[in-house]
């Protein structure tokens, strides 16, 4: 089976096109070495992804004939990846947690009036 359509079939990617432009940025490596999203993958294979600054890694175990359900993606592929790629996720999401102070983003419609009345006078004076 090709790689993009592994990929797309155990639901690492949204679409195969887009595991196909993955492969393409060199993003996705079989065995250690990158490849096109035409290269065949065999059992025991070990894919490694990379998404963002996080490398995820998959055990082949088996091929699904077509995309699978979420539940049963671990009979085709066995999440392999390092305790250390997960701690790293774990920390960029409680920063990402914990960044941003309520109130801080976009002002709600309330609040956007309530600046407007501050900074522009009233034109009762007129």
């Amino acid at each position: 089976m090709r790689i993009d359509k592994f990929l797309w079939c155990i639901r690492i990617f949204k679409t195969r096109t887009i595991a196909a432009a993955q492969c393409k940025a060199d993003k996705v490596w079989l065995n250690n070495e990158l490849v096109k999203a035409s290269r065949e993958v065999k059992l025991n294979d070990t894919i490694k992804v990379r998404k963002g600054p996080i490398h995820f890694s998959w055990k082949v175990l088996a091929f699904p004939t077509s995309r699978i359900g979420a539940k049963i993606v671990t009979t085709y592929a066995v999440d392999v990846t390092d305790a250390d790629e997960i701690k790293k996720l774990e920390i960029i999401k409680l920063r990402m947690q914990h960044e941003r102070n309520v109130g801080t983003g976009r002002p709600t419609k309330k609040e956007r009036r309530d600046l407007d009345d501050f900074f522009l006078p009233d034109d009762e004076d007129e």
